[in-house]
């Protein structure tokens, strides 16, 4: 007697599944078209024409996931913000460098696709490239049975940007005493959440619903706050010539980050009486017993980007920030030292 014949379905990919999960995300992709989008969802590659403003263009690609802070939105099932994490976390990392986004693919990895759940991903997605004027280009969903858990899966996302070659932002005109100009992050972004969540629901048995410590809303809420964008904020400063030198502020702190775009014989000292760190960090801080540097490596602190501009332009340019609705401060200086952040 001879065995059913088996199907993909019986190996726990379903192809009908899938197509019905793209359906549901075709608006949300042309919602993100720009003018220099060429192709439509489907195709097999993504088609987007360089702009044709840019007289020596430099492409800036860069990739990235959403790492652990996933765990909160699988416990919660909550999932309609991290892909906006996502879109902000790159677009961030290409700002640093002095261009704007283009483009932008997604990866959704899923052991079993759950109605809804990848819709709401994409959504997220979406959302931070329309507000940062960035097209959501293409991407790839993998059913893959036995790769990940039951009600989990694994984002990552890849951006493209450009920017006149001559207006490369990499550190090099940074002097000794040009001012540190911190942007205020808001909350962990997408980093330190290994750390957090042992010392939050392992240390102090804190269910995600429970309110958090000395902060407004639960758990879940402060830790599922999105990832902010600077680009807006800072776009207008960056084609004035005003920023020397970008860091974004992920994983390693401002003890790894800032040095990065420091030039060799320069140290990037800053004053901790400048800011308040947020409850959020003092709370992980007391309740993990973790030294004063180890917070400082694991997490933003509540600085999520720091510019170095002339001292002379520093007020203004923090006023300029504050304006455009971002929270900015003095935070410290550069000076002589061998490539440091210094905590004084």
């Amino acid at each position: 007697m001879s065995e059913t014949g088996l199907s993909y379905r019986d190996a726990g990919v379903d192809i009908d599944a899938a197509h019905r999960a793209m359906k549901g995300v075709a608006a949300l992709v042309r919602s993100t078209a720009t003018a220099d989008t060429l192709s439509e969802l489907g195709s097999f590659g993504g088609l987007y024409r360089v702009p044709r403003g840019l007289k020596q263009p430099v492409l800036v690609a860069s990739t990235d996931g959403v790492g652990t802070k996933l765990k909160v939105a699988f416990t919660v099932g909550r999932h309609s913000t991290v892909g906006e994490d996502l879109v902000n976390h790159c677009v961030n990392d290409i700002l640093v460098q002095g261009a704007r986004p283009l483009f932008f693919l997604d990866y959704v990895g899923v052991g079993k696709l759950e109605p809804g759940v990848v819709e709401s991903l994409v959504e997220g997605v979406a959302r931070g490239c329309r507000a940062n004027g960035c097209a959501l280009l293409g991407g790839e969903t993998a059913e893959m049975p036995d790769m990940y858990a039951p009600g989990e899966y694994d984002l990552a996302g890849t951006i493209v940007g450009a920017m006149e070659e001559d207006r490369v932002i990499d550190g090099s005109a940074i002097r000794a005493g040009d001012a540190l100009v911190a942007l205020a992050s808001s909350g962990l972004h997408t980093n330190g959440y290994s750390l957090a969540r042992r010392i939050l629901f392992d240390r102090m048995k804190l269910d995600p619903a429970d309110p958090f410590p000395d902060e407004e809303g639960s758990v879940a809420d402060v830790l599922l706050r999105v990832h902010r964008s600077y680009l807006n904020a800072l776009w207008p400063l960056i084609e004035r010539g005003e920023v020397k030198g970008l860091a974004h502020v992920t994983g390693g702190g401002l003890l790894d980050n800032v040095p990065r775009v420091l030039p060799e014989g320069l140290d990037a000292r800053f004053g901790l009486s400048s800011w308040e760190v947020p409850a959020l960090f003092r709370v992980l801080q007391r309740e993990g017993g973790v030294e004063r540097d180890e917070m400082f490596r694991a997490f933003n602190m509540g600085i999520g980007m720091v510019a170095a501009v002339a001292p002379d332009r520093a007020h203004a340019v923090v006023a300029e920030l504050n304006a455009a609705g971002e929270r900015a401060w003095v935070c410290g200086e550069v000076v002589r030292g061998s490539r440091r952040t210094v905590l004084a």
